[in-house]
């Protein structure tokens, strides 16, 4: 699979032909309008950072033929802005192209009381590839590919490390970072790679394509 992470949550998926994005948010919006060939944009929830409403209706128009693979949540917003969709959520799958997409969790990790609160679903891809979203839900399958969130105000460092320790997976980079200094962001590698020592962790920069 080759993944190229345009930033943060973005990411484009290539996997036997079928090219794939998730999560089209705020803070990638220039990167994201530029793709075209898309077969299908998943989104796990509708926070900004990772759902830019204008971004996906641009990326629509560009790519007639991409699926839209969301949950409910989302669902709902997208109906609004008449955009349809295939719905995934926790215990739910659909094919794209072959391409087998199944949804796990449901709820958004807490950040306060009622802040932020939404459906967030994490999405295992091809069978070896899996982002969760904003929630460390463990999909209790074999993962061999881990979008590892690393920054967030839901989240702490120490979760991380035991969310990449549950899910064992071959190899994990890191994202939702875009509020981490660049230079900042080889030090999160170093203390993965410290405490999780049988998965191998690539730091992938934005813009940064590689084969997994």
């Amino acid at each position: 699979m080759k993944i190229t992470k345009l930033g943060h949550c973005c990411l484009l998926l290539e996997d036997a032909g079928v090219k794939l994005m998730t999560d089209p948010g705020s803070f990638t919006i220039e990167a994201q309008e530029q793709v075209t060939g898309l077969d299908a944009i998943v989104i796990t929830h509708e926070h900004q950072d990772h759902f830019h409403a204008e971004s996906v209706k641009k990326l629509l128009e560009k790519n007639p033929h991409a699926v839209v693979v969301t949950n409910a949540a989302v669902g709902k917003l997208l109906k609004d802005l008449r955009l349809e969709h295939v719905q995934v959520g926790d215990g739910e799958s659909a094919e794209v192209k072959g391409i087998k997409i199944e949804g796990f969790g449901k709820d958004h990790a807490i950040i306060y009381g009622e802040m932020g609160k939404c459906e967030n679903t994490g999405y295992f891809i091809a069978e070896k590839f899996y982002f969760p979203g904003d929630n460390f839900h463990v999909p209790g399958k074999k993962v061999d590919i881990l979008a590892l969130p690393v920054a967030g105000p839901w989240m702490k460092m120490s979760e991380a490390i035991d969310f990449a320790k549950a899910v064992e997976a071959r190899v994990a980079f890191g994202v939702h970072d875009a509020m981490i200094q660049t230079f900042f962001r080889g030090f999160v590698g170093n203390i993965l790679k410290m405490f999780v020592p049988g998965t191998e962790y690539v730091a992938l920069a934005d813009g940064e394509a590689r084969e997994f």
